[in-house]
This record gives C-alpha cells, sequence and structure tokens, in this order.
C-alpha cells in the first residue's frame, strides 16, 4: 500500500514517540508498504519551527538525514498537486493538510493522519 503521513504522524515517528499507534508503527516499518513523507511538511515543519511554536522545535537538518535513515520517499510538490487542491471541498482551510490530501489523490496513496477533520475527504484519508 502507497502511504503518506501527515505532518504530525512524520515527527512522532522520527521521535518514536508514543504519542504514534503501534498500528501505525507497524504500517511504516512494513516492508509491503510504500511510505512517503510531503516536502510540503518539511515546508510547514520550516515555517512553523521559525515561529517557534513548541510542537515543531526541530533540527531540519536531523529530521531529512531521519527520513532517510528511516528508508521513507520524500513525495515533492508539483503543479498537478497544487491544482487538485483547488477541486478539493472547502471541509479544511489548512493549507498544508489540504495539499497532502491533493498529493494523496493524485499519486494515488492514503494520506494517513491523526486529524479528524481530514476524514469527510473520503477513502483517501484513514484518521488513525
Amino acid at each position: 500500500m502507497r502511504l503518506l503521513l501527515d505532518t504530525h504522524l512524520l515527527l512522532w515517528a522520527v521521535a518514536s514517540s508514543g504519542r504514534l499507534s503501534p498500528h501505525v508503527r507497524s504500517s511504516i516499518e512494513d516492508p509491503q508498504n510504500d511510505v512517503h513523507y510531503s516536502a510540503a511538511s518539511v515546508w510547514e515543519i520550516a515555517i512553523k519551527s521559525g515561529l517557534r511554536r513548541k510542537d515543531f522545535r526541530v533540527d531540519l537538518s536531523l529530521l531529512h538525514s531521519s527520513l532517510q535513515a528511516m528508508g521513507l520517499s520524500e513525495l515533492p510538490v508539483r503543479a498537478e498537486h497544487a491544482l487538485a487542491v483547488t477541486h478539493l471541498p472547502p471541509i479544511h482551510r489548512d493549507p498544508f493538510d489540504r495539499l497532502l490530501v491533493a498529493q494523496s489523490i493524485v499519486e494515488p496513496m492514503v494520506l494517513l493522519t491523526n486529524d479528524a477533520v481530514l476524514a469527510p475527504y473520503g477513502p483517501v484519508v484513514r484518521v488513525v
């Protein structure tokens, strides 16, 4: 299965946080799954880290090398992803989350998230 981690799950996975459920951790570590992170998530972390948000205080260089060491694949943001955002219903206002949903639709892959507000986007989103 092709999976895309939302930004919080990505941070929790890298930090080996207890907030990441054993089921999600096993999905990330399952060699049969093709697990991705979006360049948009790294951008979001960079912005929010620069704003000194407590939940986003991250060494970005260390984060990037950790993602590579974990074997996660980077999903770049392409124009077709941005265009797909315009076709999404206005369920959620966060531009980063909307872009992740659009990427999941275009690629296609399942977006794993802990944000229940994204659930109405349908089967492309799995709230965990």
